[in-house]
């Protein structure tokens, strides 16, 4: 559990699952299309989510990342948009989570996250202005549900850092400290690599909080 002091928050792990990398330097072949491919994913392009979504569906991280999603009390919880203004509608990560229901990957979705104010996007800062997780873990309210979930795989559209999954890990982990909580991103930057091999490169891993940064490994 994160506590409310900046200075004391608890140290924590998630665990995460993705498919595809992106890189935002390399200037190869590959590298252009990752950042094609991160760009329709970050427009919420429905058409090339269930494309992307049904290349991976059988592949065995994926089914690793969804086990035991489809029974009673399971839910996706798409990751709120940095702009809390943003409907529903149009967030990448809840498209993303209706495209891995609709591929069967999923029972349901719960829109649990909410942004109660705006905060800067990662994307658009430098690196020393990005939101930490205590930041984040302000930003966000938690909708409490009808019941409490067994199982939360949290659902954002790409991951850097982790900071953001994270302090949505550790609002929900306050709330129901018996769920079991996991994280999903389609795409998984590699931003200091100087090119990639290919685009699918399906992952199981982790995100640590160490008290004041994250680390994504890998």
């Amino acid at each position: 559990m994160m506590t409310t002091s900046r200075s004391q928050p608890a140290r924590s792990r998630l665990g995460f699952y993705s498919c595809y990398v992106y890189s935002p330097r390399g200037e190869d072949e590959v590298s252009r299309g990752s950042r094609l491919l991160c760009a329709r994913v970050k427009a919420g392009n429905r058409r090339w989510l269930r494309r992307y979504v049904a290349a991976v569906r059988d592949h065995r991280i994926m089914q690793a990342c969804v086990q035991g999603l489809s029974c009673a009390g399971s839910v996706l919880v798409p990751i709120p948009p940095s702009d809390s203004s943003t409907p529903t509608a149009l967030w990448p990560s809840h498209l993303l989570a209706l495209a891995l229901c609709n591929a069967g990957l999923a029972a349901s979705v719960w829109i649990g996250i909410r942004r109660r104010r705006s905060i800067a996007r990662s994307s658009q800062a430098w690196r020393w202005e990005r939101p930490s997780v205590f930041e984040h873990y302000r930003s966000l309210a938690l909708e409490r549900p009808t019941s409490s979930p067994m199982q939360v795989l949290l659902i954002d559209d790409v991951v850097t850092k982790g900071r953001t999954l994270m302090a949505a890990a550790l609002r929900l982990r306050s709330a129901f400290p018996h769920a079991q909580i996991r994280a999903f991103a389609l795409v998984r930057t590699l931003g200091f690599v100087p090119g990639i091999r290919q685009l699918l490169d399906p992952c199981q891993g982790e995100i640590r909080w160490n008290g004041t940064d994250t680390d994504r490994q890998p």
